[in-house]
Protein backbone atom coordinates (compact mmCIF):
# COMPACT_ATOMS: atom_id res chain seq x y z
CA UNK A 1 0.00 0.00 0.00
CA UNK A 2 1.42 3.07 -1.42
CA UNK A 3 0.30 6.29 0.91
CA UNK A 4 1.02 9.74 0.35
CA UNK A 5 1.10 12.17 3.29
CA UNK A 6 0.60 16.33 2.21
CA UNK A 7 2.69 18.31 5.36
CA UNK A 8 3.12 21.90 5.75
CA UNK A 9 5.69 24.04 7.64
CA UNK A 10 3.72 26.27 10.43
CA UNK A 11 5.08 28.65 12.98
CA UNK A 12 5.10 27.14 16.21
CA UNK A 13 2.08 28.29 18.62
CA UNK A 14 4.30 29.77 21.16
CA UNK A 15 5.72 32.29 17.72
CA UNK A 16 5.16 35.88 18.61
CA UNK A 17 3.59 37.34 15.06
CA UNK A 18 4.69 40.15 13.20
CA UNK A 19 4.35 41.86 10.17
CA UNK A 20 6.63 44.14 7.52
CA UNK A 21 6.08 46.15 4.46
CA UNK A 22 3.18 48.13 5.65
CA UNK A 23 1.68 44.88 7.06
CA UNK A 24 1.76 43.18 3.49
CA UNK A 25 4.31 40.73 4.32
CA UNK A 26 4.51 37.95 6.95
CA UNK A 27 7.64 38.14 9.21
CA UNK A 28 9.44 35.04 9.33
CA UNK A 29 12.81 36.41 10.90
CA UNK A 30 13.32 34.55 13.96
CA UNK A 31 10.39 32.03 13.71
CA UNK A 32 10.70 28.49 14.75
CA UNK A 33 8.45 26.18 12.20
CA UNK A 34 6.86 22.77 12.94
CA UNK A 35 5.09 20.46 10.93
CA UNK A 36 1.43 21.64 11.46
CA UNK A 37 0.06 19.67 14.19
CA UNK A 38 -2.77 18.48 12.10
CA UNK A 39 -0.50 17.05 9.48
CA UNK A 40 1.36 15.14 11.90
CA UNK A 41 -1.70 13.49 13.15
CA UNK A 42 -2.43 12.01 9.20
CA UNK A 43 1.08 10.95 9.58
CA UNK A 44 1.08 9.27 12.77
CA UNK A 45 -2.14 7.00 11.29
CA UNK A 46 -0.52 6.64 7.80
CA UNK A 47 2.40 5.09 9.30
CA UNK A 48 0.19 2.87 11.64
CA UNK A 49 -1.58 1.75 8.01
CA UNK A 50 1.59 0.98 6.37
CA UNK A 51 3.18 -1.24 8.85
CA UNK A 52 0.01 -3.14 9.13
CA UNK A 53 -0.25 -3.45 5.49
CA UNK A 54 3.85 -3.81 4.33
CA UNK A 55 3.02 -0.35 2.90
CA UNK A 56 5.39 2.59 2.20
CA UNK A 57 4.63 6.20 3.33
CA UNK A 58 5.78 9.24 1.43
CA UNK A 59 5.35 12.65 2.82
CA UNK A 60 5.16 15.48 0.47
CA UNK A 61 5.28 19.50 0.52
CA UNK A 62 5.41 22.63 -1.37
CA UNK A 63 8.09 24.83 -0.01
CA UNK A 64 11.85 26.49 -0.21
CA UNK A 65 15.01 24.85 1.00
CA UNK A 66 14.24 26.82 4.48
CA UNK A 67 11.65 24.04 5.25
CA UNK A 68 13.88 20.77 5.08
CA UNK A 69 14.06 20.51 8.73
CA UNK A 70 10.64 20.06 9.36
CA UNK A 71 10.38 17.29 5.93
CA UNK A 72 13.48 16.02 8.08
CA UNK A 73 11.12 15.76 11.17
CA UNK A 74 8.74 13.77 9.37
CA UNK A 75 11.35 11.30 8.02
CA UNK A 76 12.09 10.75 11.92
CA UNK A 77 8.84 10.35 12.81
CA UNK A 78 8.79 7.42 10.10
CA UNK A 79 7.89 8.35 6.83
CA UNK A 80 9.91 6.43 4.35
CA UNK A 81 10.63 9.18 1.51
CA UNK A 82 10.02 12.81 1.09
CA UNK A 83 9.44 15.32 -2.08
CA UNK A 84 9.51 18.74 -1.88
CA UNK A 85 8.20 20.63 -4.35
CA UNK A 86 10.44 24.10 -4.91
CA UNK A 87 7.97 26.88 -4.67
CA UNK A 88 6.81 29.42 -2.63
CA UNK A 89 3.40 27.95 -1.21
CA UNK A 90 0.94 30.86 -2.74
CA UNK A 91 -2.16 29.73 -2.00
CA UNK A 92 -4.16 26.62 -1.56
CA UNK A 93 -5.05 26.88 -5.23
CA UNK A 94 -1.14 26.58 -5.85
CA UNK A 95 -0.43 24.24 -3.29
CA UNK A 96 -3.29 21.73 -4.38
CA UNK A 97 -2.03 21.88 -8.07
CA UNK A 98 1.13 21.33 -7.35
CA UNK A 99 0.61 18.21 -4.85
CA UNK A 100 -2.02 16.94 -8.04
CA UNK A 101 0.44 16.89 -10.47
CA UNK A 102 2.39 15.13 -8.62
CA UNK A 103 -0.14 12.23 -7.66
CA UNK A 104 -0.81 12.39 -11.36
CA UNK A 105 2.19 11.01 -12.47
CA UNK A 106 2.65 8.51 -9.02
CA UNK A 107 -0.05 6.61 -7.91
CA UNK A 108 -1.74 6.29 -4.45
CA UNK A 109 -3.97 4.04 -2.85
CA UNK A 110 -4.54 6.49 0.33
CA UNK A 111 -3.71 10.25 0.26
CA UNK A 112 -4.06 12.42 3.80
CA UNK A 113 -3.47 15.56 5.01
CA UNK A 114 -4.65 17.49 7.94
CA UNK A 115 -7.84 19.17 8.47
CA UNK A 116 -6.78 22.58 8.19
CA UNK A 117 -3.02 24.20 8.64
CA UNK A 118 -2.76 26.43 12.15
CA UNK A 119 -1.54 29.37 10.59
CA UNK A 120 -4.55 30.27 7.67
CA UNK A 121 -7.17 27.84 8.98
CA UNK A 122 -8.30 27.19 5.41
CA UNK A 123 -9.39 23.37 5.14
CA UNK A 124 -9.07 24.07 1.25
CA UNK A 125 -6.11 21.49 0.08
CA UNK A 126 -8.03 18.01 0.74
CA UNK A 127 -11.42 18.94 -1.29
CA UNK A 128 -9.42 20.58 -4.14
CA UNK A 129 -6.72 18.15 -4.55
CA UNK A 130 -9.59 15.57 -4.78
CA UNK A 131 -11.19 17.52 -7.09
CA UNK A 132 -8.48 17.92 -9.38
CA UNK A 133 -7.72 14.18 -9.56
CA UNK A 134 -11.77 13.58 -9.50
CA UNK A 135 -11.11 11.20 -6.26
CA UNK A 136 -13.51 11.04 -3.24
CA UNK A 137 -12.62 13.68 -0.50
CA UNK A 138 -13.85 13.70 2.98
CA UNK A 139 -12.98 16.75 5.27
CA UNK A 140 -11.77 16.34 9.52
CA UNK A 141 -12.01 12.82 10.00
CA UNK A 142 -12.54 11.48 13.14
CA UNK A 143 -11.44 7.77 12.73
CA UNK A 144 -9.99 6.03 9.60
CA UNK A 145 -9.55 2.24 9.44
CA UNK A 146 -8.34 0.74 6.08
CA UNK A 147 -9.64 -3.17 5.07
CA UNK A 148 -7.98 -4.18 1.44
CA UNK A 149 -9.52 -2.02 -0.94
CA UNK A 150 -12.02 -0.03 1.08
CA UNK A 151 -11.38 2.46 3.81
CA UNK A 152 -14.23 3.33 6.30
CA UNK A 153 -14.03 7.24 8.22
CA UNK A 154 -15.74 8.60 11.03
CA UNK A 155 -16.32 12.43 11.47
CA UNK A 156 -18.68 14.87 13.45
CA UNK A 157 -21.82 16.08 12.26
CA UNK A 158 -24.11 18.43 13.77
CA UNK A 159 -26.31 15.94 16.78
CA UNK A 160 -23.86 13.50 15.91
CA UNK A 161 -21.41 11.09 13.76
CA UNK A 162 -20.84 9.91 10.27
CA UNK A 163 -19.61 6.91 9.10
CA UNK A 164 -18.40 6.32 5.47
CA UNK A 165 -16.82 3.47 3.55
CA UNK A 166 -14.59 4.63 0.96
CA UNK A 167 -12.84 2.88 -2.29
CA UNK A 168 -9.19 3.65 -2.66
CA UNK A 169 -8.08 5.73 -3.63
CA UNK A 170 -9.36 8.70 -1.86
CA UNK A 171 -8.06 12.08 0.08
CA UNK A 172 -9.01 12.78 3.57
CA UNK A 173 -8.31 15.68 6.30
CA UNK A 174 -7.19 14.56 9.83
CA UNK A 175 -8.45 15.90 12.52
CA UNK A 176 -7.76 15.18 16.50
CA UNK A 177 -8.31 11.84 17.79
CA UNK A 178 -7.72 9.74 13.99
CA UNK A 179 -3.98 9.10 15.76
CA UNK A 180 -1.91 9.94 18.37
CA UNK A 181 1.40 11.89 17.20
CA UNK A 182 4.56 10.27 16.94
CA UNK A 183 7.91 11.26 18.72
CA UNK A 184 10.85 10.45 16.98
CA UNK A 185 12.96 8.50 18.50
CA UNK A 186 17.12 8.53 18.15
CA UNK A 187 17.20 5.63 15.23
CA UNK A 188 14.28 7.62 13.52
CA UNK A 189 16.20 10.76 14.18
CA UNK A 190 19.78 8.89 12.29
CA UNK A 191 17.68 7.02 9.96
CA UNK A 192 15.91 10.50 8.37
CA UNK A 193 19.32 11.40 7.24
CA UNK A 194 20.17 9.27 5.00
CA UNK A 195 16.06 8.86 3.41
CA UNK A 196 15.78 10.27 0.10
CA UNK A 197 13.98 13.57 -0.29
CA UNK A 198 13.45 14.14 -3.53
CA UNK A 199 13.31 18.14 -5.48
CA UNK A 200 11.13 18.96 -8.12
CA UNK A 201 10.05 22.19 -9.51
CA UNK A 202 6.53 23.41 -9.58
CA UNK A 203 4.45 23.43 -12.65
CA UNK A 204 3.11 26.86 -13.31
CA UNK A 205 -0.29 27.63 -11.89
CA UNK A 206 -1.73 31.10 -11.33
CA UNK A 207 -2.30 32.24 -8.04
CA UNK A 208 -6.25 32.66 -7.16
CA UNK A 209 -5.80 35.07 -3.93
CA UNK A 210 -4.03 37.62 -3.25
CA UNK A 211 -2.75 39.07 0.14
CA UNK A 212 -4.00 42.88 0.91
CA UNK A 213 -2.60 43.30 4.00
CA UNK A 214 -2.66 41.22 7.83
CA UNK A 215 -4.09 42.39 10.69
CA UNK A 216 -3.43 41.46 14.43
CA UNK A 217 -6.23 40.95 16.41
CA UNK A 218 -7.92 44.43 18.41
CA UNK A 219 -6.88 44.21 22.21
CA UNK A 220 -9.27 42.95 24.62
CA UNK A 221 -11.23 45.59 26.06
CA UNK A 222 -11.71 46.22 29.41
CA UNK A 223 -14.50 43.90 31.59
CA UNK A 224 -17.32 45.22 33.03
CA UNK A 225 -18.64 43.42 36.21
CA UNK A 226 -21.59 43.69 36.53
CA UNK A 227 -23.90 42.72 40.32
CA UNK A 228 -26.52 39.71 39.94
CA UNK A 229 -29.05 41.73 41.03
CA UNK A 230 -28.50 44.02 38.25
CA UNK A 231 -30.29 42.19 35.46
CA UNK A 232 -31.50 45.37 33.83
CA UNK A 233 -28.29 47.20 33.67
CA UNK A 234 -26.39 44.14 31.70
CA UNK A 235 -29.46 44.01 29.13
CA UNK A 236 -28.60 47.84 28.66
CA UNK A 237 -24.70 47.34 28.23
CA UNK A 238 -25.39 44.54 25.95
CA UNK A 239 -28.23 46.43 23.70
CA UNK A 240 -26.64 50.05 23.67
CA UNK A 241 -22.88 49.27 24.10
CA UNK A 242 -22.12 45.85 22.75
CA UNK A 243 -25.25 45.59 20.53
CA UNK A 244 -25.28 41.61 20.53
CA UNK A 245 -29.49 41.97 21.48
Amino acid sequence: MKILVCISNVPDTTTKITFTNDNTKFNDNGVQFIINPYDEIALARAIEIAEANSGEVTVIHVGEASSEPTIRKALAIGAHKAIRINATPKDAHFVSTQIANYIKSNSFDLILTGKESIDYNGSLVAGMVGELLNIPSVAAIKKLDVDNNQATVEREIEGGKEIITIPLPFIAGAAEGVAEPKIPNMRGIMSARTKPLEIIEAVSDNTQTVILKYETPAPRGTVKLIDAGEAEKLVAILHNEAKVI
